[in-house]
Parts: structure tokens; sequence; C-alpha cells
């Protein structure tokens, strides 16, 4: 399932987390968490959780990520649309990250293997 882009920022972490745990191949052996601060129409601080070959998203402070992504929710959804790279967000201030910019990078080849 596409996920739309939408005003329910938690019913796209709930088909987010589903579809990561239904096919969770690309998953297998990570144990890394990702925090991502959004801001815009819709604001929340979720963290992606990678372990035990399963993924979890919570709602919470993202403080204690290894990695924390800084982005409009707008810059969100094109993200996880596969029209929005890492890179090209980066290097053009549309994302800041706080952590290894290489686990960013990582968590983009993962995205690009689901449909969102």
């Amino acid at each position: 399932m596409v996920i739309e882009y939408e005003k329910d920022l938690q019913h796209t972490w709930d088909e987010i987390e589903r579809q990561l745990n239904d096919d969770s191949a690309p998953i297998q052996g990570l144990n890394v968490s990702y925090g991502f601060n959004l801001s815009g129409d819709e604001t929340g601080k979720y963290v992606l959780v990678f372990a035990d070959n399963q993924a979890s998203v919570t709602a919470k402070e993202t403080d204690e990520a290894d990695c924390m992504l800084t982005m409009k929710v707008d810059d969100f959804y094109k993200l996880l649309a596969g029209k929005l790279n890492t890179t090209t967000a980066f290097m053009m201030g549309k994302l800041k990250v706080k952590g290894s910019l290489g686990l960013a990078l990582k968590l983009e080849n993962i995205l690009t293997q689901y449909r969102f």
C-alpha cells in the first residue's frame, strides 16, 4: 500500500511499521534507532527502532536516537515516496542530521525497498 499524503502522522507511522515488519528482510541484523523531528502543518517527534529483526515506532522525544533527522512534514512524505534524496535534502537545508550522516543514507536505502 502506498501511503497517501494525509494529515495523520500516527496513521502514516503505523503503516510504515506494518510494512517494515511484514517484509523484514531489508532490516535483518540492524540495531539502530532513528529520531524524527517533524514540523509544518503537523508536528511530531517519533523514534523508529530496528532491533531483533523487527521495527517499532513510538511517538516520543528523540534525544536518545542514534541518528536524528529534522525536516518538514511535506519533505518527510516526499522522502517516503522516493521523491526526495537525503543527500540533496541535506545540502539544500531541507534535512538536518544529528549523528551519523551514513546512518541517514542507510535509512534511505532501506526505505526505497518499500512502497510508501
